[in-house]
């Protein structure tokens, strides 16, 4: 199965890719009043969306940032809030081509956060997609879903 996203970036999300560090992490401190996030992914950043309205979410792409809870500190706080107050349904989609280790800590805990939307009555649906070569990155949504206790729907693609 071959993913396609058909989204075209915006000038701002374009923009973000060449932005300075400092000023990325300015950006990316704005978007906690936003009901829906778009961050271009680069070589070394995942590109994510977040739909507050839809109950949707994207992880996908390669994430090594040079310090990732610095990166996905705007993301935690952005779910924190939406997990006082999710959608019925709220499903999220992981398709990472590589992540390193410090970035699987981050993964694996914005996922016990996702945790949370079932104690508020949501249905929370992951979806792992990994290449149909790539038995290390099935192993990695196998363990984030073991560790986290949390059930996962595995898709190959090619």
């Amino acid at each position: 199965m071959e993913h396609q996203d058909n989204t075209a970036p915006t000038n701002k999300t374009k923009t973000m890719n060449f932005l300075a560090k400092n000023e990325l992490e300015m950006e990316l401190s704005e978007i906690h009043s936003k009901e829906l996030v778009h961050i271009e992914g680069t070589t070394e950043t995942p590109e994510i969306l977040m739909d507050k309205v839809e109950g949707k979410f994207k992880f996908a792409g390669r994430s090594l940032p040079e310090n990732p809870k610095t990166f996905y500190a705007s993301v935690k706080s952005w779910l924190a809030v939406y997990i006082e107050n999710p959608c019925e349904y709220t499903h999220v989609t992981f398709m990472y081509d590589y992540f390193n280790t410090a970035s699987s800590k981050v993964i694996m805990e914005i996922i016990d956060m996702l945790k949370e939307v079932e104690k508020r009555n949501g249905k929370l649906i992951i979806d792992w997609y990994y290449h149909e070569d790539d038995d290390d990155m099935l192993e990695a949504g196998e363990d984030f879903a073991a560790v986290t206790e949390t059930e996962f729907n595995y898709h190959s693609y090619y």
